[in-house]
């Protein structure tokens, strides 16, 4: 632990300097390996039970359930690593959420009841954050250089907006070339397999904090409740892009592009991610987010714009190309204010609530998408996205004036 911690990268952003920290690359590699598949568990779910049941609404419907469970027991999850450390927690937690994938396909396969689907799917709730604890890791061995922090958060967000795009289109490839299971198996290997390389890099973990389980939740620390929200807000944005898109592009009869448009969206995300995280922070993180939503909130008008005037899906994935740019650099800044409010003995359970917020937000945008969709058409209803980034500037504001720190 002691060289890891004393063989820092200089002050700065280039990347390469982040993986001279011993542990670093390797702790990085299972990470991502872990990782991959949550670009990938909805989707093959959704294949496998489409494919072999015949029913969407069952498939849409056990999905729903696995993402509410999983937003419902995350928090608790990164409690008990917080309390008892990534390694100890995290292998456990995996094997169960395997087993619950594993679970599913063999309730699928054998052509058990639907209700099991539902029963076997929750185990998969206990999935850790593997992004989070990998940012936990970057906090514990950067907690003196915030230069070098920015880019380490900058490089995990490019990775998730990675493991999105490219994820889904995997699962649809071995489920498609394969077998309607593959994208299920595929994912349950993935993630032990690389939970297992990640936690065996000791040397770079957090120590644990037992009496992290005595301290008050980090959602009642000052600042956070309008943070959280502005996740919560985000996720919105997300879930009701993807459904109007979807419909948007069926209209133009061209449905199965649609997830090539939207992984434009996340391709955008991820290179502005990687520039952002190479270039050094001016001003405070706490005055930086509201400004990043803003430019969010104003480059999420141009698909409603593109749709609208063109009605073109070519030129609709050229503005969620660029709106997504905005994407990565919100998420870096609103991550690192979590890092700094929540204390240190409970840092994951702190940015596992924001990805809560963000599934929960995903949940609700996609439904009011939907319900857009259904009464409006797909491009009116490109305005909930819209509407969705401009709450999230709203709780910016309103975060960013009762900072903690700001004179009463």
């Amino acid at each position: 632990m002691t060289d890891a911690l004393t063989t820092r990268p200089r002050r700065g952003g280039s990347y390469l300097r982040l993986f001279t920290i011993p542990g670093a690359r390797a702790f990085t590699l299972g990470n991502l390996i872990a990782r991959f598949p949550q670009g990938m568990f909805s989707i093959s779910a959704v294949i496998m039970i489409s494919g072999v049941r015949g029913s969407y609404a069952l498939a849409g419907a056990v999905t729903a359930t696995g993402l509410v469970a999983n937003a419902l027991v995350g928090p608790w999850t990164a409690r008990l690593v917080d309390r008892f450390g990534q390694a100890r927690v995290a292998v456990p937690a995996v094997a169960v959420s395997a087993c619950g994938s594993l679970g599913l396909l063999l309730c699928v396969r054998s052509g058990a009841p639907d209700w099991t689907l539902f029963a076997a799917y929750l185990a998969t709730a206990t999935t850790p954050n593997t992004g989070g604890m990998s940012r936990a890791r970057w906090a514990h061995l950067l907690a003196d250089d915030p230069d070098a922090l920015h880019t380490a958060n900058s490089f995990e967000q490019a990775a998730d907006e990675f493991c999105y795009m490219l994820g889904p289109v995997v699962a649809a490839f071995l489920c498609g070339s394969l077998f309607p299971e593959a994208g299920t198996l595929a994912s349950a290997l993935l993630m032990v397999s690389g939970i297992l390389v990640f936690a065996a890099q000791r040397s770079t973990e957090p120590p644990p904090h037992p009496r992290a389980e005595k301290a008050r939740t980090p959602l009642l620390v000052r600042g956070m409740p309008p943070l959280l929200l502005s996740f919560l807000a985000m996720g919105g944005i997300f879930g009701s892009l993807e459904v109007v898109t979807v419909a948007f592009a069926d209209t133009q009869g061209h449905k199965a592009w649609a997830g090539a448009i939207l992984a434009l969206q996340a391709a955008g995300s991820g290179a502005a991610g990687l520039v952002n995280g190479a270039l050094r922070p001016t001003g405070p993180a706490d005055r930086r987010h509201p400004l990043c939503v803003a430019a969010m909130t104003a480059l999420m008008t141009l698909p409603l714009l593109a749709a609208a005037l063109t009605g073109s899906l070519f030129v609709l994935g050229g503005a969620l190309l660029i709106a997504g740019m905005a994407t990565a650099p919100t998420m870096v800044t609103g991550m690192t204010l979590i890092q700094r409010r929540t204390p240190a003995a409970q840092l994951n359970e702190g940015m596992t609530l924001a990805v809560t917020g963000l599934l929960g937000g995903i949940a609700c945008g996609s439904a009011v998408g939907g319900t857009a969709v259904e009464h409006w058409g797909p491009t009116p209803a490109y305005a909930v996205p819209v509407t969705a980034a401009a709450c999230a500037l709203l709780l910016a504001l309103y975060g960013y004036a009762c900072r903690p720190g700001r004179p009463s």
